[in-house]
């Protein structure tokens, strides 16, 4: 049997958080818990933004799309992990696996972008109010998004198509609950050289590009906002961008984490917690956080659960 062949037909294995039967219960209702929390804070969010028409601007349309992205990337490695919490079976096909690495980068992508946009769109709103109209009207705004999804999908389809190329002798072990590109990589039998060539220059476009972007909008935020004469003013200018900074430090935050837990450790207890901070727990405070700290979203959050209950 050739290599190529032995790599199809093996099974990765996702070692996850603890071989102990008795946490399993408790880690599957703790994740399962997480998860639908997640859903329903994003579901709830896009139906608030779709229901009031006073949120159909560009900041709100910006942060549905966030919501939805969150949705997707959750349910990408989540449900898999719960099904091998439950079932104590740790395995995922090859297929399953680099399907897993696609979907994942694809999301990741997305969102990375859809935040800088988010930045750009606060950038305009305080440094060039009167223009924001022009700049960021509602008609154009869908395509920065079209053209990210279809940028995040192609790195994702190369990445993924670079890992076919190479050969898995045996069963790898994957210390982390889904497949994730750096693992997968390091678990190969043949030549990875251009892979990890091509993830640090995709890495560099498409992370320090979007974060670098993010950078020199509240750069310049910060200088308008300095320039404001009235404590109030300062005030409702600060408060316009804190969510999103707080969205911004939670995602890098937590990314930054899984790359240096992926390059400094083989623990699969450790690498493991610290993806489910990026992975899970990040998409799943971000509702709250946009909700918690906005009056508008709070509203319209009021008028949609109103609604239903009526109904």
């Amino acid at each position: 049997m050739t290599l190529e062949n032995i790599s199809v037909a093996i099974e990765f294995l996702l070692l996850g958080f603890s071989n102990d039967p008795e946490m399993q219960p408790i880690l599957f209702g703790l994740f399962l818990f997480m998860y639908l929390v997640t859903i329903l804070g994003n579901v709830l969010i896009i139906l608030a933004i779709s229901s009031d028409s006073h949120l159909h601007t560009p900041m709100y349309f910006f942060l549905c799309n966030l919501s939805f992205v969150d949705i997707c990337f959750t349910s990408t490695n989540i449900p898999k992990m719960l099904v091998n919490i439950k079932t104590q079976n740790k395995s995922i096909s090859y297929t399953g696996c680099l399907t897993q690495i696609c979907f994942v980068l694809t999301f990741v992508g997305l969102e990375n972008e859809i935040l800088m946009m988010m930045a750009f769109d606060r950038f305009v709103a305080i440094c060039n109010p009167l223009r924001y109209n022009v700049i960021m009207h509602p008609k154009i705004c869908g395509l920065p998004v079209l053209i990210s999804l279809l940028i995040s999908v192609l790195d994702a389809l190369l990445h993924t198509l670079m890992v076919l190329r190479l050969s898995f002798c045996t069963d790898p072990e994957i210390p982390q609950f889904f497949c994730e590109l750096a693992h997968v990589l390091k678990l190969a039998c043949s030549d990875i050289l251009i892979n990890n060539i091509l993830v640090y220059i995709l890495t560099s476009l498409g992370g320090v590009v979007p974060l670098s972007g993010i950078i020199f909008s509240y750069t310049r935020i910060v200088f308008s906002i300095l320039k404001i004469q009235s404590g109030g003013g300062k005030y409702k200018a600060f408060s316009i961008c804190g969510s999103h900074l707080l969205v911004v430090s939670l995602f890098y935050g937590t990314g930054f984490g899984v790359y240096l837990s992926s390059s400094a450790t083989h623990s699969s207890r450790k690498s493991a917690i610290v993806s489910v901070m990026y992975t899970l727990f990040t998409p799943m405070m971000n509702p709250f956080i946009y909700s918690l700290r906005n009056k508008d979203m709070m509203g319209a959050l009021r008028k949609l659960t109103s609604r239903i209950s009526f109904h």
